[in-house]
């Protein structure tokens, strides 16, 4: 094959697999399908083959040829109903929809096999609506999510809640440095996220005993890497020792952040100069450093998201992982770096002025209602409830991110 064209018209791509196990049993769970280009060629790697359809900006259809082929060869060996099947999927390539030829592979994919879509947290950084809607997707059709690389970037943390992964996967790198503060940091968060939420914590990259013990003590319960098996041709017969759980889909919240926090927390009247130093110290506590987090504000209109607002939010997302801002007549990027949503006339986010502020072990919200009021702009009146409670915050704050999200999710098949 002389180029990326000619291997991705042949679909020239194969699948290895790697098992996943169960630490404390040492049985088999599943496999993650790995792809690879063809042996001997330029693209044989997944780095080189991935860089060349980027370049030839094919790299979407490339990405449903490596599930289709994926799950090619797990349907052609008849495994185990039980086995759980890891398959990297890239959110913006569910906008292209599938390609026709590759169509009844993905239908029998979601029909017969478990599979676990596998997600990094750059994907919902940049294109937080794909990822939701693709998310959204694989648990409306009964498959789970994983979070992948965890711990690569500190951003990975402020992102799991939002992703709600019924899996995440530690990166390897954690077991190479367990003494680095940061990868005390990454475990710390990672292990609060689990209690709180089930899922089940992955250790990737064990190739040594003393690999597994570090992973043990991380709180991981399933394994992958050369200790187990190296990446290879699906084993004929491979039965699984148990099932991998998922949790529960989350469902969508219709609620506006204000009526899930007023719901629950007492309200009290103020007018926007009041609010306007709680609206600041929100924005100060997202841009601390002390941990990454994730800011969402809601500025009723347009003309409310001014240009000293729209510097500091610009300021603050060159250090998070993702700054939203949603208001009527607010585009895509209403500055640098900043996601934004518009809103229709009868949106019910029109009447609320909403700050959130989410990392991983620290959240904080300003809701507030607009009264009504027709003077001057700094004495409008609101009712406001303001929380400190992680929990509420994060309830409210997956609510706002559906409307960042298209209504629909796009339609499911399972990457590399």
């Amino acid at each position: 094959m002389q180029n990326i064209g000619e291997v991705l018209d042949a679909r020239a791509v194969t699948s290895v697999f790697q098992p996943l196990v169960d630490i404390a049993s040492g049985e088999v769970l599943g496999y993650e399908a790995l792809s690879r280009g063809p042996a001997g060629s330029p693209w044989e790697s997944p780095a080189a083959l991935f860089a060349a359809a980027r370049a030839a900006g094919r790299a979407n259809e490339l990405d449903w040829v490596c599930r289709a082929q994926a799950y090619r060869s797990i349907l052609a060996a008849n495994a185990d109903p039980d086995l759980t099947w890891f398959v990297n999927m890239e959110p913006a390539a569910s906008r292209d929809g599938c390609p026709d030829d590759l169509a009844p592979l993905a239908a029998a994919a979601a029909d017969r096999l478990r599979v676990v879509t596998e997600m990094t947290e750059r994907a919902i950084a940049d294109d937080p609506s794909g990822l939701l809607a693709a998310a959204g997707a694989c648990r409306s059709s009964g498959w789970g999510v994983a979070l992948d690389d965890v711990g690569a970037d500190p951003m990975s943390l402020a992102l799991m809640p939002f992703v709600q992964p019924d899996v995440v996967k530690l990166d390897m790198g954690l077991l190479h440095a367990p003494g680095d503060p940061h990868t005390a940091q990454v475990v710390a968060a990672v292990a609060a996220h689990a209690e709180a939420s089930g899922a089940v914590v992955l250790a990737e990259g064990i190739e040594t005993a003393e690999h597994l013990a570090v992973a043990r003590a991380m709180g991981a319960t399933v394994g992958q890497g050369w200790h187990f098996g190296r990446p290879g041709p699906l084993p004929a017969g491979a039965r699984a020792g148990s099932r991998l759980p998922f949790l529960p889909p989350p469902r969508r919240d219709e609620r506006t952040p204000y009526e899930i926090i007023a719901g629950r927390r007492p309200v009290q009247p103020a007018t926007k100069a009041q609010l306007m130093p709680m609206s600041r110290h929100l924005e100060a506590f997202a841009a601390d450093g002390r941990e990454p987090c994730v800011l969402l504000a809601c500025f009723q209109e347009a003309r409310h998201f001014t240009p000293s607002t729209g510097r500091r939010f610009a300021r603050i997302a060159r250090r998070v992982p993702l700054v939203a801002a949603l208001g009527a007549g607010l585009d895509a990027e209403p500055a640098p770096g900043v996601r934004g949503a518009g809103l229709g006339d009868n949106d019910a986010l029109r009447g609320e002025w909403n700050v959130l502020a989410v990392g991983p072990h620290r959240a904080a919200a300003l809701v507030a209602r607009d009264l009504g009021d027709a003077g001057p702009d700094r004495e409008r009146r609101f009712e406001f409830a303001l929380t400190h409670d992680r929990a509420l915050v994060l309830e409210a704050a997956r609510a706002l991110l559906g409307w960042l999200a298209p209504a629909r999710p796009p339609a499911l098949a399972g990457r590399r």
